[in-house]
């Protein structure tokens, strides 16, 4: 199967395969859509549990962690795993870590996918930091209403800075401790540049705070910032375990899994 197929082309696969997607992206999805409709394969969806309300998923789901890389090496044993995926956001470096680490422990072929980050174009006025805190730091200097869209963790690094005023927005309500002037937007994307727009405006939003999650459908914020001038704080991604080379999109993996459940590798 080519590189460059479409997800949604069945394919011949080694019967009774079991594909185990560590999920939570629009990734994920897609791919389990795409090998549930593939005759002898069995695909399981895990989920960490982090988002309340998780759309409807294609094959077996299942929430909570496994209790690290070794309880995760179980499950691919118990559950005779032919095949892992992780597809996780790309700042849930933990659950990396745990799966790579697990699917070497029991010799599970594994393979990462990860969407491209963003990158900066012609009038973005972008500030690369490695971590929420380093973010942090940075945002006295540059301004004093900050839209932040890290997600709903992790926000304890922004709550000493008392003299800033926070619009927060994730799908799921924020963990405390939050900074003391903070406003909470709960909404789930993907958002327009109109809405985008609209919105840096009318809390007069003059610094933006965002992960470098990749991906459209968070994108607009950027280019609404981008067209008002407002700077923009970018969280770098965590490293990837060493020796991983992520792939980019679902056909790379369905190509991946065709070579691999056929026992030929790539």
């Amino acid at each position: 199967m080519s590189p460059h197929a479409r997800a949604d082309t069945p394919a011949p696969v080694h019967a009774h395969a079991h594909v185990l997607v560590l999920g939570g992206t629009a990734e994920a999805r897609e791919l389990a859509e795409a090998l549930a409709t593939r005759p002898g394969t069995r695909v399981t969806t895990s989920l960490a549990g982090r988002v309340s309300r998780p759309g409807a998923l294609d094959g077996d789901v299942r929430v909570g962690g496994f209790g690290g890389a070794e309880g995760l090496a179980r499950w691919l044993r118990t559950e005779h795993v032919d095949a892992l995926v992780d597809a996780t956001h790309p700042f849930a470096a933990g659950i990396t870590a745990n799966a790579v680490r697990a699917a070497r422990t029991v010799g599970v072929p594994a393979i990462v996918l990860r969407r491209p980050g963003w990158q900066a174009g012609p009038g973005d006025r972008w500030h690369s930091t490695t971590s929420l805190a380093e973010a942090a730091d940075l945002l006295p200097s540059l301004g004093r209403r900050i839209f932040l869209t890290t997600g709903r963790l992790g926000l304890a690094a922004f709550a000493p800075l008392s003299e800033l005023h926070f619009l927060v927005r994730s799908v799921d309500p924020p963990e405390p401790p939050l900074p003391p002037h903070t406003e909470v937007l709960l909404a789930r994307g993907p958002f327009t540049v109109e809405d985008e727009t609209t919105l840096l405006r009318k809390h007069a939003i003059d610094v933006l705070v965002t992960k470098d999650s990749g991906g459209a459908a968070t994108s607009a914020k950027l280019t609404a910032a981008r067209g008002l001038g407002v700077p923009v704080v970018v969280v770098r991604r965590p490293p990837l375990p060493e020796g991983v080379t992520p792939v980019a999109d679902v056909s790379e993996v369905l190509a991946w899994l065709d070579g691999v459940l056929s026992g030929t590798g790539l």
